[in-house]
Formats: structure tokens, sequence, C-alpha cells
């Protein structure tokens, strides 16, 4: 896929023009369009093709740019910098390349399931869910995350995340594709292939694991998509974070419609975080080993009193405060960090 040089073509074009120059602004914008149509049968997977093409046709738009017109040839390219015959833009570093294709850093989104399940959504809605078996948090063109969850205590309508697969779909140039699975008391530091990173590919280096805390934290950057992944282990139970690109976390079809991190816990599935009946735990007891980890009251404060209380659990502390701690690392507006309901 040649589309970077297309964009690096259309950028040289443009460098100089300035005011009114709208009639060479439209022939470079041509120009730009017939060479994405001449890249398109190789393109069509990747990310940065799809961008540019919705791009150009904004553009167009506001400038008033007819379809018909003349076009440029294309300008010599310089040697390329090194053994792959990369441009100078490395395609697997997303938030370089978007930088430099839009002007501007990338926009962020971020979801998180932890505890009983309780889901933070891309759009920050909370929602406690009671799901059991097998959910999709995330399901589109680049990433695929499904968590199985089992109920938290023998008799209780509460359920926990037991097991969590997170499948890495191929990316040409970038990454082959790449499973990571982790089971209670199994939060592995490498891929289900053995691997740590994206495999042999140029841009291989560009998904890698880190190991936080051995076989209770592991995290996960996919600089090709701009994303970062946490796992944790905290009690009984895994919990998932996920800093995404935007554009990433969009990209999935009408059929791709279940994804508990975009549309959140089915309605039928969801539950009040309210202490009702008895719990294992007095809700009172609970509420005191909350604040010491958590001493804002606020959703992640509430998910953490609801699952003491009805797991027995005083691990689940930890699993609320590691949530908050990812929020604070992931999300693009900590304004928006504590949420009150």
């Amino acid at each position: 896929c040649k589309i970077l040089r297309c964009n690096s073509e259309y950028v040289a074009a443009t460098l100089h023009l300035r005011g009114p120059e709208r009639a060479a602004f439209c022939t470079a914008l041509r120009s730009y369009s017939l060479c994405t149509r001449r890249t398109a049968r190789t393109c069509r997977g990747d990310l940065a093709f799809h961008s540019a093409v919705h791009g150009i046709e904004d553009l167009m738009i506001q400038n008033n740019c007819s379809k018909e017109g003349p076009t440029a040839p294309p300008r010599p390219r310089p040697p390329a910098p090194n053994a792959h015959g990369f441009e100078s833009l490395d395609i697997c570093d997303y938030e370089r390349s978007f930088l430099y294709k839009h002007g501007r850093p990338p926009g962020f989104q971020h979801c998180a399931a932890f505890g009983d399940p309780h889901i933070r959504t891309f759009h920050d809605d909370f929602h406690t869910c009671r799901v059991e078996g097998s959910w999709p948090l995330l399901d589109n063109d680049y990433l695929f995350v499904q968590a199985t969850s089992s109920p938290v205590a023998k008799g209780s309508n509460a359920t926990v995340t037991s097991k969590l697969t997170i499948i890495f779909k191929n990316m040409k140039e970038c990454i082959d594709q790449k499973v990571y699975q982790a089971e209670l008391d199994n939060v592995p530091a490498a891929f289900q292939d053995g691997s740590v990173n994206g495999g042999a590919r140029p841009g291989g280096s560009s998904l890698a694991i880190w190991e936080r805390s051995p076989g209770r934290h592991v995290e996960i950057r996919a600089a090709y998509i701009g994303t970062t992944i946490a796992v944790r282990q905290a009690g009984r139970q895994l919990s998932f974070s996920i800093r995404a690109a935007e554009e990433v976390a969009r990209a999935f079809t009408e059929e791709q419609d279940l994804q508990l991190c975009v549309g959140g816990c089915p309605r039928s599935q969801r539950m009040s975080r309210s202490p009702r009946g008895r719990g294992r735990v007095p809700a009172e007891t609970a509420r005191a080993l909350c604040r010491e980890m958590l001493p804002v009251e606020d959703v992640y404060f509430q998910s953490c009193v609801f699952d003491v209380v009805t797991s027995g659990d005083a691990n689940f502390t930890m699993a609320a405060h590691g949530a908050l701690e990812d929020a604070r690392l992931f999300l693009p507006d900590a304004e928006k960090l504590h949420i009150f309901q």
C-alpha cells in the first residue's frame, strides 16, 4: 500500500500555497484523489488510506473544487531512507502519522471493565452488569475483546470476569494476528504463541507487552493503532482498561452492534449498585474499606462497596482502585475522571 507516497506528494504540492491560490489547491487535491484511486486495490484494509479518502472529499467540498479538471504530475521521490524502503514517516506509528496527515494529535477514548463487572463505556456511561458467559467488550476492524464472566459467589446474581481474550487483527506491514488470553491466576506477559511483540514484519515492534506486576498487571501497547490496554487481576477477578484512538474505536459495521465498550450492558442485564438484602459484609464495613483506597465517593467508590458487600472479599477495593488509576492515565480529559450518579 503506497498511501504515504500520495500523502507526501500532496503535502509537497501545497506546502507553499498561500491565500487565494484556490486553483492550484484544487489541482493538488485532484492529483491526491487520483493517487489514492491508483492504490485502492492494495490499500482497502489500510486505516491511513480510508482517512485520506474521506479527508480529500471534505477538503474538496470546503474549497468548492470540481472533481473534473487538471492534475499535476507526481513529484520525483527522494531515495528511501531505510532498508525496508519505507517513507520517512513510519506507517506503524499511528500518532505520528495522524499528526503528519491532520496537523493535530488524534483524539482518544477510554473504556474499562472491572469488578462485578462494572463497565465504563467510551461515552462515559457507567453500568453494573449481571452478564454471565462470554460477551464482547470490543468488536471492530482492528480489535476483538471478549470477557467471560462467572458468578462471584454461589447463589449470587453478581458476576466477575474470569477470562479475557484479546485479538489484535492482522495489519499489513505492521503485525501478524496476535491473540492474548488471561485467566484467573494466569495473567501472562506474552501472547498465546509465546511471543512478546507483533512478529517478524517490519513494524512488528509496534505491538508489545510490558509486565507491570508479575502475574497481576500487564500493559499491551499497540502503537500501530494508537491503542494501549491494561489487564489486571485483583482478588478473584480480572479487569480490562483501554485507551483507543477515536477512529479505531469507531471502525465497526452495523453487524458488530454488541460491544459493551460502545453501548454498555444490554438494558435487561443492568443491576443497581445499591447494596440490598443481606450481604457477606455489612455495607458500613465495606464503605470504610473502600474509603481507604477511594477517598472520592464517585461510581468507582460505589462499585467498590457493592463488590465488597456482595463477595465479602476486601481485595475488590484493589480492583476499583486499579480501574481508577488506569482511567487517570488513559482518559484524554482529566475532568471526566470521576463520575457521580
